[in-house]
């Protein structure tokens, strides 16, 4: 059975920012905040390491598990909650953010547009030492498969 492209970025997740809006040469031009695109340069260049040899084509399954910090002022009750996935976290950045950066980054890394993604599996944020993203990117017939 094809497996899927795995791969762990590590690091504090990164939401994709808003764009920033500058004018040049009377022109308006609109750009990514440093943070964001520095994120996206790392993730690809991690994803980069576990491309295949062509671009993947159609339909695409992306499952991201994103292991945000544990907070210093967490007591040993809720420190133990967080790391047993009970406890997690609800604050910023939201999930759709961290995804929608990270689709970017795999875009014509892994596959050729962001709107082959047709779903996502187990997505979630939790707490995690050390903070990371895990990233697995299946063909659906091979999730469909496999999760069967």
């Amino acid at each position: 059975m094809p497996e899927p492209i795995k791969f762990t970025v590590y690091g504090e997740p990164v939401a994709q920012g808003r764009p920033r809006l500058t004018t040049i040469a009377g022109r308006a031009r609109a750009f990514d905040p440093r943070k964001s695109r520095d994120y996206k340069q790392l993730v690809a260049q991690v994803a980069q390491q576990h491309a295949p040899p062509a671009l993947l084509t159609g339909p695409l399954i992306l499952v991201l598990h994103v292991f945000r910090p544990i907070p210093k002022g967490f007591n040993k009750r809720k420190r133990a909650n967080a790391l047993d996935e009970t406890l997690r976290p609800t604050t910023r950045p939201d999930l759709k953010n961290i995804l929608a950066g990270v689709e970017d980054a795999l875009e014509g890394v892994l596959y050729r547009n962001d709107s082959q993604i047709v779903g996502y599996g187990d997505t979630g944020k939790w707490y995690g030492d050390p903070p990371r993203v895990e990233v697995e990117l299946w063909r659906e017939e091979d999730w469909r498969r496999a999760s069967t």
